[in-house]
């Protein structure tokens, strides 16, 4: 990187030079500690240049302080994160911008924000690593209306298309909590409908014509997104919950036993594996988060409780049977 930015500014105007490279030290001071020797070899000057630009941080009113010996750094909002923690984070943040097609954009800036943070050698084999393109673009665009409505308290205006194709425009929502989904990564934003004053989840890429309302409102200090998303598979959760009863073939024990699954309970174990899951529901009164999961074991898993999920799951089978079996259609 130290090479990209020597080539970059060699031929610009020297004070250009030194803004563009204030800027940059600005972000670097505020990621994490660093010396005047690692600050010369990134951008490719000597060490006096950089005391002297420290010197003009100060002079421009930022707060550069000195903390390990020969160490120099600007404090930010809250505490500086730990190398192992910059790490954390970069993980799960780039897992969910690997995996869904959501807020590319913002996933990028939002890592490379985190990589600066860490030395320069690790850095550049993380940048390597993000994808680029355009995808997100467009709920890019939605999250920063959410974001300001959720950050400023303004009630938001939307229009959101149902899983069944229907249209729902004009709801107004008190935003309270941003969900990714786990069953997919998708975002979801949940709130309170100002027109039904009940607690809902919509999907983001499904929400359209967003724009803020000049009213404000306040967050309910009773929501709790820990305890409305308890029995969620995703992202719906709420009271409303049912307990699913599944029996899983010999050959898929293993792989059941190695657990890992929210809101499940082992009830027997001996060759066959039983577990119950919980799980929110939506207005059809199924576990629509959790029946892709019970779908995925095929023939390895059997849905014994209650009825009326064992009925969609069989439902599910059974459809797919008779698009797909060309066999069955055949001899019939």
């Amino acid at each position: 990187m130290t090479a990209r930015r020597s080539s970059e500014t060699a031929t610009a105007p020297r004070s250009w030079q030194k803004s563009h490279r204030l800027t940059d030290l600005v972000a670097e001071l505020q990621a994490r500690p660093q010396s005047t020797a690692e600050l010369a070899r990134q951008f490719g000057v000597g060490q006096r240049s950089v005391q002297r630009d420290l010197e003009a941080l100060r002079a421009m009113g930022y707060p550069v302080q000195e903390g390990p010996p020969g160490q120099y750094y600007i404090p930010r909002n809250g505490t500086l994160l730990r190398p192992a923690e910059v790490l954390a984070a970069y993980t799960a943040l780039r897992l969910a911008h690997h995996h869904s097609p959501a807020l590319g954009g913002h996933y990028r800036r939002a890592l490379h924000s985190l990589s600066l943070a860490l030395p320069e050698r690790v850095r550049h084999t993380l940048n390597a690593s993000i994808r680029t393109g355009s995808q997100g673009l467009f709920t890019d665009r939605q999250m920063e209306v959410i974001a300001a409505a959720w950050l400023d308290g303004q009630v938001m205006r939307f229009d959101h298309r149902e899983r069944s194709g229907i249209l729902r425009a004009g709801l107004e929502l008190c935003v309270y909590f941003v969900e990714l989904s786990r069953t997919n990564l998708a975002p979801f934003v949940i709130g309170l409908n100002r027109q039904s004053g009940t607690i809902e989840t919509y999907k983001l890429a499904r929400m359209s014509n967003l724009h803020l309302l000049a009213e404000r409102y306040e967050m309910d200090p009773d929501f709790d997104p820990q305890a409305y998303l308890s029995d969620a598979w995703g992202v719906i959760g709420g009271e409303d919950t049912v307990t699913v009863t599944v029996r899983f073939e010999p050959d898929a024990a293993y792989r059941v036993l190695e657990g890992g699954f929210p809101q499940s309970t082992l009830i027997r174990g001996d060759g066959f594996v039983d577990l119950e899951f919980r799980a929110g529901i939506d207005e059809t009164g199924l576990p629509c988060e959790l029946m892709p999961f019970l779908l995925s074991w095929g023939a390895r898993a059997e849905v014994l409780s209650p009825p009326e999920v064992r009925r969609a799951w069989l439902a599910e089978l059974r459809d797919a049977l008779d698009r797909f079996d060309r066999t069955a259609q055949a001899a019939c």
